[in-house]
């Protein structure tokens, strides 16, 4: 999972993937820890907060919400929809919990090894199931995936808009589980 990195006062919950039978229902793929969640937050919007969407969970089917959407009642009106993110404003989100992010705040901060010397800039969360790794874009320019555990990010900043980052020095090494247990992450 990609997340997209907004404006700061809106927060991307999810896409909508395609339309779902003919009435206008669409399928959407949510960002949000509980998938069932998305609704939960009241309205959507679109990345600008033009388009205001008022979503109603109809069922689960493959991984993906089936949603109706305020309006929108026939399948082509659902087909135009395909790949729109669906947004929520920042606070509308709960405060997160000492050690609990949410992706959102961590893209954009500025990546340090511990003496200070700069690595780069968080790009990106991806989680491909065995839990969230960090994307940096390196002040050379190069891409590079950190998984992100407290062992490898032992500083967390989010009021500073830094991390410090302690690279292991072999990615594919066991990790010792008490001293690497992934740190905690809140996804709306």
């Amino acid at each position: 999972m990609k997340v997209r990195s907004t404006s700061g006062n809106n927060v991307c919950l999810g896409v909508i993937v395609g339309a779902h039978g003919v009435r206008g229902e669409v399928r959407v793929r949510s960002f949000t820890a509980s998938p069932a969640a998305l609704v939960a937050y009241g309205p959507l919007s679109d990345e600008a907060g033009e388009r205001i969407f008022t979503v109603a969970l109809v069922a689960k089917s493959r991984g993906q919400l089936i949603l109706r959407i305020e309006g929108i009642v026939e399948r082509n009106a659902a087909e135009s929809l395909a790949g729109l993110h669906l947004y929520v404003a920042r606070s509308s989100l709960p405060d997160t919990k000492e050690n609990e992010f949410y992706h959102e705040d961590l893209i954009g901060l500025r990546a340090s090894n511990a003496d200070g010397s700069a690595m780069g800039v968080v790009r990106a969360i991806h989680d491909f199931g065995a839990g969230a790794v960090i994307e940096l874009e390196r002040t050379d320019g190069e891409e590079m995936l950190l998984p992100f555990t407290r062992v490898t990010f032992p500083v967390v900043d989010i009021a500073r808009g830094r991390l410090v980052v302690d690279p292991p020095a072999e990615i594919d090494a066991v990790p010792d589980a008490a001293n690497d247990a992934p740190v905690e992450e809140v996804r709306p």
